[in-house]
């Protein structure tokens, strides 16, 4: 049977100083209460936070990584749990499934389902982290921390991806249209991308995506609206910049120009910043036409914007 241990003799047993060891545990996002009553288990997890950082990994990095495994953990249990609530405990409470029934048949649901989800997530973290070393080894990283870049900050072409008209789309089409419209909106992003750019995240009907590789991502964007078919149309806005990088997001005043940026595309534009045209630098598949300097809200000074697209041909 577990036993039951609190925070001051879980720090002994891992010489993890207790303020450490609570800054850490709040950093997964779980409850502080829960430090007066540490199972066995509890205990096997902050030893192995007490290894990891014995590894020589630096207290920032560590506290950083908690906040993204435990963030990202939370969220795979909380859509596991309601798809099942959705796709199984309902259909089974429309049948009139007697509750005993429904208890039992839920429980080994769930008993078969976790090892084949953690098999799961065990091997996709294994490719993902296998092809982010890869892009390290490369160069792709050293390329961006060079003298004029912060300890902390990386120098990324950062692009926002949103649908024009994605309110009134919605008025007319309903929510339910709408959703299933942004799936697919999202899907085609993701699928479409260059190998080395990613999904940071999604925002309603917008997209957040970084790359390391500027020309790629804006031959991209250019090639996507030219591809794309359907309405509300897609409308693109690339910045070129030094971020600040923490718990596997981007902050900072580069992120907030790149999305204002967007902001003043219309459908179907991608629209650039000067220093994208400059950090580009010249290319057969890309042409630049100057709109002048912009006024981008929340900054001072005007922006000297651009509109790219495809090169033509001869």
């Amino acid at each position: 049977q577990d036993g039951v241990a609190t925070a001051s003799e879980a720090a002994r047993a891992t010489g993890l100083e207790p303020a450490l060891l609570a800054r850490m545990w709040s950093s997964f996002g779980l409850p502080t209460g829960d430090l007066d009553s540490l199972s066995d288990e509890d205990l096997a997890a902050i030893a192995t936070s007490a290894r990891v950082l014995d590894s020589g990994l630096p207290l920032v990095a560590a506290l950083q990584l908690a906040r993204v495994y435990g963030q990202a953990l939370s969220q795979i249990a909380d859509a596991e749990v309601r798809l099942i609530h959705l796709y199984v405990h309902e259909p089974l409470m429309r049948e009139g499934v007697p509750g005993l029934a429904m208890a039992e048949r839920m429980e080994s649901l769930t008993r078969d389902l976790l090892p084949l989800s953690s098999a799961l997530m065990e091997y996709l973290h294994r490719r993902f982290l296998s092809h982010f070393v890869a892009q390290d080894v490369v160069g792709h990283m050293e390329m961006e921390l060079d003298g004029d870049v912060d300890l902390g900050r990386l120098r990324v072409a950062i692009c926002f991806c949103d649908l024009a008209g994605y309110t009134r789309y919605t008025e007319e089409e309903g929510d339910e249209q709408a959703l299933s419209y942004v799936e697919r909106f999202v899907e085609r992003v993701s699928d479409s991308l260059p190998e080395d750019a990613r999904v940071v995240k999604t925002i309603g009907d917008e997209v957040m995506i970084v790359g390391q590789d500027l020309r790629a991502l804006t031959e991209w964007a250019v090639d996507f609206q030219a591809r794309f078919r359907g309405r509300p149309e897609p409308r693109i806005g690339i910045h070129h910049g030094a971020a600040l990088y923490r718990d596997g997001d981007y902050f900072g005043r580069e992120v907030n120009l790149a999305s204002r940026v967007v902001a003043r595309a219309r459908a179907g534009e991608v629209i650039v910043t000067d220093a994208v045209v400059a950090a580009a630098g010249p290319s057969e598949r890309l042409a630049f036409e100057p709109i002048g300097q912009v006024k981008l809200k929340g900054f001072d000074e005007p922006r000297r914007l651009c509109r790219a697209a495809a090169a033509e041909e001869g």
